[in-house]
């Protein structure tokens, strides 16, 4: 992602734009995975050496609420990775080693929908986690 979306990303949301949340989301949208706390705590850390992980955590945690980041669990601890950029429907595979992930095309929904038509479905989350080549 290009700093200057980041940014746009950043100023288009209600957070007030700090240059440390500025630094954290940079950070975050130059990894191509999913990141824990820690990760962004010992980057943060590298160049703020006061920082405290609540801070990092209730940051983390606005930027997903503000729907900049998505959130999942690996190994036992929520991890965070910058919102797709797709517009369209998808869903990813998600490698439980280093957290990178791909982009799934395909929707189960249509399957599952069929299973219980007299379920309203108003929104579904998928993800499908393993190993990927370098992790295996």
């Amino acid at each position: 992602m290009k700093e200057t979306e980041q940014l746009t990303r950043l100023q288009s949301s209600s957070l007030k734009v700090t240059p440390k949340r500025i630094e954290m989301f940079a950070f975050l949208a130059a990894e191509e995975r999913y990141v824990s706390a820690k990760d962004v705590l010992d980057y943060m850390r590298s160049k703020h050496p006061t920082m405290s992980f609540d801070t990092v955590y209730r940051n983390l945690k606005s930027f997903a609420e503000e729907g900049l980041l998505e959130a999942t669990e690996l190994n036992g601890e929520k991890a965070f990775r910058v919102t797709c950029g797709s517009n369209h429907h998808h869903h990813h595979l998600i490698c439980r080693g280093c957290g990178k992930t791909k982009l799934l095309e395909l929707c189960p929904m249509r399957y599952v929908e069929t299973l219980d038509p007299d379920f309203e479905v108003v929104d579904h989350k998928f993800e499908i986690y393993g190993y990927c080549k370098q992790c295996k």
